[in-house]
C-alpha cells in the first residue's frame, strides 16, 4: 500500500512504525510542516533545560531513515482531495495515497485581540520554542508574561524561571491548571511555583496583546497594561483540521473517529492530538491531547488502515508535573463526583473522586507511589465502596496487594 502520514509527532511516527512492520514492501510518505526530525513535544522543556536530545528525539534523529520512510520536512498540507486520493501541499504539489493517516497534531489557540502581532510567542512547536529560548540565551529577555495558566503555561514558567527570567503568569481562573487540577491540589502547585520565583496573577482576565509594530505587553480587563521582554500565549491548543475543509472528513473540535480510529471517509484514519476519540469513562468524543493517548492510537489507526480489526478502548486523562519540584499526578475526571475522599498531611495530599462506588479520578501530591493502584482500580471500574476512607490512607496501595478490588481482572496490583 502507498500510505501517507500527515504529521510526524508521537502519533504519526508510531503509526509509521506499524505500517512499516505490517506492510514492509509498501511505501510510507511522512509529511511534516516543521524542519526537524520527529520529536516529542512533551520533552521540550527538559531538552531546553538540560540540553538532552535523547528524550526529545525519542525514536532517534534518524528514525525516518531507519524505517525507510519518504520523510518530507517543511511540507505544509493545505487540503486533502479524498475524491482523487491526494494530499495537496502548499505551492500546489500533490502526493497520492491509498491509505491516509491524519496525525497533524494541534496548534496554538489564542482567541485574544492582538494574538497575530509580531513577537507573540508560544511553546507549542519546537520551531517557536527554539526562537523563544534563543532570545533568552542571547540576553534579550529578562522578563516574561505568560497568558494562560494551563499545563503548557506552567511548564514554560518553570523553564524560564530556571533560566533566571522574571516570569509572571496571567490566568483567568483563580487556580492553576483548572482543566487538570482541582483548587485544593492547585494550592500545593502554586506554593511550589512561587517558591521558584514565578509570579501568579490568578483570577485576572487578559483582554489583548498590545504593542506596535510588535508586541510589548498585555492589556488586562481593568485597563492595566503589563509589559515584558517576552510575551507568550499559552491560552490553549486546537487540533490542526483547517486543511480538511471540503474533504468529507467530519470534524468538530477535532476529527471524529470511531473505536477503530477510522474517520468518516474510507481509507482515512486519525490519531493523536487531532483525533476526537471516545472518552473511556463517558464514551463521549473528546480530544485528550497527551502523549500516552497518541502513542496508543497511532499503531491502532495504522493497523486498521491495513485491514486489521483492532478496537481502541478510549482515551484517558493523566498528567504529571515533572519540573515543579513537588511530584503531582492527576488522572481521570474531577467533574460531577458523588463523593470526594481526601487525606492531607500539609506536605502530601491524596484526593479520590468517586461515582457510584467507583474511582473516576485521583490526584496525588508528594508521595505518588500509589498512582498505579488508583489508575488500575479506575480503569477496571472496580467497586471500591467497601474501602471507605481507607482508600486515601497513606498506606493504601503501598506495600500491600489490593486483591479483592482486582478480582474482575484476576490480578493483584502493587504501587
Amino acid at each position: 500500500m502507498q500510505s501517507v502520514i500527515i504529521g510526524t509527532g508521537p502519533a504519526g511516527i508510531t503509526a509509521a512504525e506499524t505500517l512499516r512492520r505490517l506492510d514492509p514492501t509498501g511505501s510510507v510518505v511522512a509529511l511534516s510542516a516543521e524542519p526537524f526530525a520527529p520529536y516529542s513535544p512533551a520533552a521540550m522543556a527538559d531538552h531546553f533545560l538540560n540540553g538532552r536530545d535523547t528524550t526529545l528525539f525519542w525514536k532517534g534523529s534518524d528514525v525516518a531513515e531507519c524505517l525507510g520512510l519518504d520523510e518530507r520536512r517543511g511540507s505544509t498540507v493545505t487540503a486533502v482531495d479524498t475524491d482523487n486520493h491526494e494530499v495537496v501541499l502548499d505551492g500546489g504539489g500533490r502526493v497520492a495515497y491509498e491509505g491516509l493517516v491524519l496525525a497533524s497534531g494541534s496548534r496554538l489557540h489564542a482567541p485574544l485581540e492582538g494574538a497575530d502581532l509580531p513577537g507573540v510567542l508560544d511553546f507549542k512547536s519546537l520551531r517557536t520554542a527554539t526562537e523563544l529560548i534563543q532570545r533568552v540565551r542571547r540576553g534579550e529577555a529578562r522578563s516574561a508574561l505568560i497568558v494562560g495558566n494551563g499545563f503548557i503555561g506552567i511548564e514554560l514558567s518553570l523553564l524560564l524561571a530556571d533560566l533566571e527570567v522574571d516570569v509572571t503568569v496571567i490566568g483567568r481562573r483563580s487556580w492553576i491548571m483548572p482543566r487538570v487540577l482541582d483548587p485544593v491540589t492547585s494550592t500545593f502547585a502554586e506554593k511550589a511555583l512561587r517558591a521558584r520565583g514565578v509570579t501568579l496573577r490568578l483570577g485576572v482576565q487578559a483582554d489583548a496583546f498590545v504593542g506596535s509594530p510588535s508586541v510589548t505587553g498585555v492589556r488586562l480587563a481593568d485597563g492595566q497594561v503589563l509589559s515584558a521582554d517576552l510575551v507568550v500565549a499559552a491560552t490553549g491548543v486546537k487540533p490542526h483540521t483547517e486543511f480538511l475543509g471540503g474533504s468529507g472528513v467530519v470534524t468538530d473540535w477535532g476529527v471524529h473517529v470511531d473505536d477503530q480510529m477510522r474517520t468518516s471517509v474510507p481509507g482515512v484514519v486519525a490519531a493523536g492530538d487531532v483525533a476526537e476519540a471516545a472518552d473511556w469513562l463517558t464514551g463521549d468524543r473528546f480530544v485528550h491531547a497527551i502523549f500516552p493517548n497518541a502513542v496508543t492510537q497511532g499503531p491502532i489507526a495504522a493497523a486498521n488502515l491495513l485491514g486489521a480489526d483492532l478496537a481502541y478502548e478510549g482515551a484517558e486523562s493523566m498528567n504529571s508535573l515533572k519540573h515543579l519540584g513537588v511530584p503531582i499526578v492527576a488522572m481521570g475526571t474531577i467533574d460531577s463526583p458523588d463523593d470526594i475522599l481526601r487525606w492531607d498531611s500539609g506536605d502530601h495530599l491524596r484526593s479520590v473522586y468517586l461515582r457510584e462506588g467507583t474511582i473516576v479520578g485521583a490526584q496525588l501530591v508528594g508521595d505518588i507511589r500509589a498512582a498505579g493502584v488508583y489508575r488500575s482500580l479506575m480503569l477496571r471500574r472496580a467497586d471500591v465502596a467497601r474501602f471507605g476512607q481507607r482508600l486515601v490512607d497513606p498506606g493504601f496501595g503501598i506495600g500491600e496487594v489490593v486483591w479483592d478490588a482486582m478480582q474482575p481482572a484476576g490480578l493483584g496490583v502493587f504501587a
